[in-house]
């Protein structure tokens, strides 16, 4: 027994994962003790660090703001293949960072692809929405969905408002106005604004699911609060056919935590 206590005494825990701490710390709203943190490790030629320090640059993160150096630790990271940082650093070169970094939405798409390969869900999502617009690449529709699909599948709810809009306006896909609702109530459900604008529309109009005027109402004054300028056309429309007391359900209902709404 006296020896096995002198070894449990000797076992001394392992010692704290530095990026564990330092993700800690980020999440915390601790950007200074986490950069401090990250620091050594980036300059060791970790590739997650690099695009975490990158990160903080590029949107001035616990550190002024400084293209420049987002652009040297960002680059770091996309060159090592690391997928965040090929997605930060395109989403730095689509917006450009003054003199520093000229715009490139070209390479910006380029970069979203390789990570977007790499099973990167925000990329898959952005590379989705470049190849739809058709303004910095051509429009591919079926890629589009693709994309889409794989980042919805991932819980990105950008993407699911986004399958909705393909499957209704048949961009890739045939016309089908159930499934487009169904994308719909789950991007509603995982908290995209857009995407409860879309869904209070097909309510308005009975597009997908039955018509009811109350659930309609409560979706778009929800997208409305999150900012959703989909939302005003169909406002109108969905107050007249309703009462004074209908409104104020639907008003209820909008105001209700999200998971409560039965999304």
């Amino acid at each position: 027994m006296a020896l096995f206590d002198l070894f449990r005494r000797r076992a001394a825990p392992p010692p704290p994962d530095p990026m564990e701490l330092a993700l800690a710390a980020f999440q915390r709203g601790d950007y200074a003790e986490a950069l401090n943190l990250w620091e050594p490790l980036a300059r060791a030629g970790d590739a997650r660090a690099q695009s975490n320090i990158g990160a903080c640059f590029a949107e001035g993160m616990g550190v002024e703001r400084n293209p420049a150096l987002a652009l040297t630790w960002l680059t770091l990271a996309a060159e090592a293949g690391y997928p965040a940082g090929q997605r930060n650093l395109a989403a730095l070169y689509l917006q450009g960072g003054g003199d520093a970094v000229e715009a490139d939405p070209a390479h910006a798409a380029a970069l979203y692809r390789q990570a977007a390969e790499q099973g990167d869900a925000q990329a898959q999502d952005m590379l989705s929405w470049m190849l739809l617009e058709g303004e910095v690449i051509p429009s591919d529709p079926e890629e589009a969905h693709r994309w889409a699909l794989a980042a919805a599948e991932a819980g990105i709810a950008s993407s699911m408002t986004r399958m909705g809009m393909l499957y209704h306006h048949a961009l890739g896909v045939e016309r089908d106005v159930a499934e487009a609702a169904r994308w719909w109530r789950r991007g509603a459900g995982h908290g995209d604004a857009d995407g409860q604008a879309m869904l209070g529309a097909a309510y308005v109009l009975g597009a997908g699911v039955e018509a009811d005027p109350v659930t309609a109402l409560a979706w778009l004054l929800r997208a409305q609060a999150g900012g959703s300028g989909l939302a005003q056309p169909f406002l109108g429309p969905a107050r007249a056919r309703l009462d004074d007391a209908g409104r104020a359900e639907a008003a209820r209902r909008a105001a209700l935590p999200l998971e409560e709404e039965g999304a």
